[in-house]
């Protein structure tokens, strides 16, 4: 299994950097819906929150970029997160077990 703690650590190292940007795009786009759809405001109030959101701030050249490592950053936590739990779900734990001693 050591390609599994290969991803572990991966996933260990990456996380640092991409939770921040992650964490921006999601509670800048939910503050954006909720304050159109259910605060009322215009597009024009709120349009600094997409300017957030996109990236818009970082100028032409960067925004794709901050979209392109977002997606990949996020694709990446979610492959390599799910092959953990998938693993630890397909090979149960025998923490307590006492099979295969000879009882006596």
């Amino acid at each position: 299994m050591a390609w599994l703690r290969r991803i572990r650590q991966l996933h260990r190292w990456v996380a640092p950097f991409v939770v921040l940007p992650l964490l921006l795009t999601v509670i800048t786009g939910i503050a954006y819906r909720l304050a159109k759809d259910w605060g009322g405001m215009e597009r024009d109030q709120v349009h600094w929150l997409m300017t957030l959101h996109d990236g818009e701030w970082l100028g032409p050249q960067l925004e794709p970029v901050m979209v392109l490592l977002n997606g990949l950053g996020l694709l990446w936590m979610l492959i390599t997160g799910s092959t953990m739990l998938w693993n630890q779900w397909r090979t149960p734990r025998q923490e307590n077990s006492f099979e295969g001693r000879a009882k006596g």
